[in-house]
């Protein structure tokens, strides 16, 4: 969760009712925009 709410800027309360497996995928968007390979688009 603290890597959301680094990258886009959200509460806790904006993750909280948001299911585990969204904040999974959020979590992935979130490393990837902070942290690009240099292969990934």
């Amino acid at each position: 969760m603290a890597d959301c709410a680094f990258v886009f800027h959200w509460r806790p309360a904006d993750m909280d009712p948001m299911p585990l497996g969204e904040l999974m995928d959020w979590r992935e968007a979130a490393r990837k925009r902070y942290a690009p390979k240099k292969d990934e688009d």
